[in-house]
């Protein structure tokens, strides 16, 4: 039990009704998870708002309800009003948990793409020179053996400040997390202070309904971070650097591959023969030493660049970095997930178009004999959005099978209509299996000496998002019954 004046300490608010000197068992923001002398915060979301369930969350035991809406509840309850329930949330759970943050090493990374790929990497490269680390981004929250499921790349800071305390229990001292503008926009990592902000690179991408309202907006977000970072690791190549960084007056180092940089790569080597498939780089500045990933791609080298970076901004030898690095992989990012005499399978998550464009890019720079690319488009995203997908995946691909990839309320055949348009407008050869299982099949079972296979969009997702409902799927288990078939 907690103080309920010891959970809002630091916030501003009223109490409307009932008392502010009582306790409290938990806080909750899903009113079904609501149990007896709980607080529930009701938060408004994009879809539905967190007031209209109050009535649920006093029927299942709350104790404490805190709005930020002047309604009227009949129930013998203590209603709390701030402005921005959300802010509050993150005010609160920082007091709940009794500050787990200011006893972590933090590090953080924002970017439109890299971010899970560079957190996995910092992680691997932290534990390979002993140190104790976690990690928080959009394939869970992960330290030891454990791994438990998140449906935001940056959780509700509930759940940050809950995953720092029970890391800081087992011994964890050192967290990696991804820091999507998402967060910023909506308060999830409000009041904390990180030891490293990072970034990795910003573009146009996540400007639509839904995600951010304009690319100021978005630069904005993300400007959060580096106004709460003690110091900051930045990739000098990035577009729209001023005004990401605009009012950071904190340490600064740069890595980078085009322009100047602290550390700097001078030579890209990409590999692809029956023995390794991946990339050799080169550095100079604070680290002068030659690397080799299994993840391939220019933009590889950039992720490998800051994880090298930043673990040698926390005391990890470059040697020990060089090691991990060699065996590094990243669930569902450019993973290759099957690798015979005959043809490669590479899976990746790319689903905005600055990914997918450096995606096809990176990998017709391995000179494959043919780029075999299976993907679909999301449902209920902008159309502009399928259009480029089908011109961006066509005009680089030899042949294109389009299939289902979470069309959630849509159509799947409006969904490929749309894609089609962007095929047919660079003449792209392609075929439509609607089924993604028999798509990766079909894939495989014709494919040539020395292809690569190309299953864009789902990466580590195990699901198919289907009328609001998610039917389990992996790409992973399709792959392993044709490796069963080829035996």
């Amino acid at each position: 039990m907690k103080k309920l004046k010891d959970v809002l300490k630091g916030i501003t608010y009223q109490v409307l009704a009932g008392s502010d000197d009582l306790e409290i068992s938990d806080i909750k923001f899903d009113s079904r998870k609501v149990k007896e002398n709980d607080l529930y915060v009701a938060l408004i979301g994009y879809t539905s708002d967190g007031h209209d369930y109050i009535p649920d969350a006093i029927k299942n035991g709350a104790k404490v309800i805190m709005v930020s809406k002047m309604i009227e509840i009949k129930e013998k309850v203590t209603v709390i009003k701030v402005d921005d329930t959300r802010l509050a949330l993150a005010y609160a759970s920082a007091n709940y948990f009794d500050h787990p943050a200011e006893k972590l090493k933090l590090i953080a990374l924002t970017g439109t793409t890299g971010k899970t790929t560079t957190t996995h990497m910092i992680r691997d490269m932290l534990l390979a020179a002993g140190i104790p680390c976690g990690l928080i981004g959009s394939q869970g929250i992960k330290y030891k053996d454990k791994v438990i499921h998140t449906d935001n790349t940056t959780p509700e800071s509930y759940d940050v400040h809950k995953a720092f305390k029970e890391m800081l229990e087992e011994g964890i001292t050192h967290v990696v997390m991804e820091a999507s503008s998402q967060a910023f926009k909506l308060n999830r990592l409000a009041g904390i202070i990180f030891d490293i902000g990072v970034l990795t690179n910003v573009t146009t991408d996540h400007i639509a309904p839904g995600e951010h309202a304009s690319h100021e907006e978005y630069v904005s977000c993300k400007n959060k971070l580096f106004l709460n970072s003690k110091e900051i690791v930045v990739n000098s190549d990035s577009e729209y650097l001023k005004e990401v960084l605009k009012g950071s007056v904190v340490p600064m180092t740069t890595y980078g591959v085009n322009n100047s940089a602290d550390l700097k790569v001078t030579k890209i080597h990409l590999i692809n023969n029956k023995d390794f498939f991946g990339t050799e780089f080169s550095t100079e500045g604070l680290i002068a030493e030659t690397f080799r990933t299994c993840m391939p791609g220019e933009f590889n080298v950039y992720n490998s660049i800051c994880a090298i970076l930043v673990a040698y901004k926390l005391g990890v030898d470059p040697k020990v970095a060089k090691e991990a690095l060699k065996t590094i992989k990243v669930r569902g990012r450019m993973e290759i997930a099957l690798s015979i005499p005959k043809f490669r399978v590479l899976i990746d998550h790319a689903h905005t178009e600055d990914g997918m464009r450096g995606l096809v890019k990176t990998l017709r720079a391995y000179k494959p004999k043919r780029l075999i690319s299976v993907f679909g488009g999301g449902g209920n995203r902008p159309k502009e959005r399928r259009y480029n997908l089908g011109e961006i995946i066509g005009g680089a691909s030899d042949f294109c099978i389009i299939t289902e990839d979470n069309p959630r309320f849509e159509e799947l055949s409006s969904i490929n209509q749309d894609i089609k348009v962007g095929l047919d407008k660079v003449g792209a050869k392609y075929i439509e299996i609607p089924d993604r299982a028999d798509a990766i099949k079909y894939a495989c079972a014709n494919a040539e000496e020395g292809d690569l296979i190309l299953l864009v969009g789902k990466g580590h997702e195990e699901y198919q998002d289907i009328k609001g409902v998610k039917y389990y799927f992996s790409e992973l288990d399709v792959l392993e019954e044709i490796k069963k078939n080829l035996k």
